[in-house]
């Protein structure tokens, strides 16, 4: 996703849906939005997610500033995600913050 998002100026967020292997069938934008937010509809990530049968989904977005480190919108968005999914036995994997050069995993950082 870096080189789809990684450099934009504005902030995008993408979903990643996979299949019962963690194997890739779909991504799709999700939002767009400006320099330094983009809103998310949790109902859309999971419509298509239905749509596919995904048994799990990464979220992704970018900074544009280059920062790393997630906001207290961005913790509060992934736990939303994440109870939806339970709720619909599709588990959120990830959430990756991702820069021109470099990510940030929830996942790997424990906060998910």
């Amino acid at each position: 996703m870096q080189h789809i998002i990684g450099n934009l100026e504005h902030e995008e967020f993408w979903v990643l849906f996979l299949n019962n292997s963690n194997k890739v069938v779909a991504k799709s934008q999700i939002s767009k939005g400006g320099l330094t937010a983009t809103i998310v509809d949790i109902r859309l990530v999971f419509k298509r997610a239905l749509e596919l049968a995904s048994v799990g989904i990464i979220v992704c977005h970018n900074h544009p500033s280059g920062k790393l480190q997630p906001s207290n919108a961005d913790k509060n968005l992934t736990q939303k995600i994440k109870e939806a999914g339970i709720t619909l036995d599709i588990k959120l994997l990830d959430h990756l913050i991702i820069t021109e050069k470099a990510y940030f995993s929830f996942a790997d950082e424990g906060i998910l």
